[in-house]
């Protein structure tokens, strides 16, 4: 318990406990991040290919490039931190507000999450409402809708606007949780790192777990270095021993 050891007592009467998880949490499943030493594609800059331009500049190279990433997410497992979540879900109220596309936490077993960034199980039309789950290959590249317009992955690419609906319920949960732990990603992201200010703004506690230094670090309460897989089993069995 020691790397919690300073907040344990504050921890207990933590009643709804809100994550806003990052690409650093999968990275220990074996999905790399977009932008440590992993994140490039080929001789491709991943987050030049997440864009609206470049899906119409070449929705083939696009659409490759999601085909490889979703073969590689379907064979990763949940790590210990997104498990250590889940179990959470016996103790508290808790929430988790990912950036990330690859429904691992689903995977293993949280039952709230909002998909700040969309799905890379979910695909959806570029002119009209059509959208679906796709867990299989197109046979054509890039896949047409029935209307006839190309196919997009549901996600939310660089330069996009969240969900609206999805976004105003994580202003939601982060406006009302007692706790809020960031685990894994750089809060570079906007608007997802604006959601620890709504936090702080209802007196909640601020948990980072993260191995490296981030651009909120200084405005947490509690600075944990070192990576999820660890630190969040640690964390859960403090409720464990309530």
């Amino acid at each position: 318990m020691k790397m919690f050891e300073s907040i344990k007592d504050q921890v207990k009467n933590a009643k709804k406990i809100v994550f806003v998880t990052g690409a650093g949490i999968s990275q220990e499943s074996g999905i790399p991040t977009f932008r440590g030493k992993d994140g490039l594609w080929r001789n491709y800059d991943a987050m030049k290919l997440a864009t609206i331009d470049a899906f119409y500049d070449d929705p083939k190279l696009v659409w490759e490039w999601y085909n490889e990433r979703r073969h590689n997410i379907f064979s990763a497992n949940p790590n210990q931190g997104h498990k250590a979540i889940a179990e959470l879900e016996k103790f508290a109220d808790v929430v988790s507000l990912t950036q990330n596309i690859d429904g691992l936490h689903q995977k293993a077993g949280s039952t709230k999450v909002l998909e700040l960034h969309g799905s890379i199980v979910k695909i959806k039309c570029t002119v009209c409402d059509f959208s679906d789950e796709i867990m299989t290959d197109f046979t054509e590249n890039p896949p047409l809708c029935k209307c006839g317009s190309i196919l997009r992955p549901d996600v939310v690419w660089f330069g996009e606007s969240l969900p609206q609906d999805v976004w105003q319920e994580a202003i939601i949960h982060a406006n009302q949780c007692d706790l809020m732990i960031i685990v894994g990603t750089s809060l570079v992201v906007s608007p997802a790192n604006t959601l620890p200010i709504y936090a702080k703004q209802n007196n909640a506690m601020l948990i980072e777990i993260n191995p490296e230094n981030t651009e909120m670090s200084s405005e947490m309460d509690l600075v944990i270095r070192n990576t999820s897989a660890n630190a969040l089993p640690e964390f859960v069995s403090l409720f464990k021993n309530l």
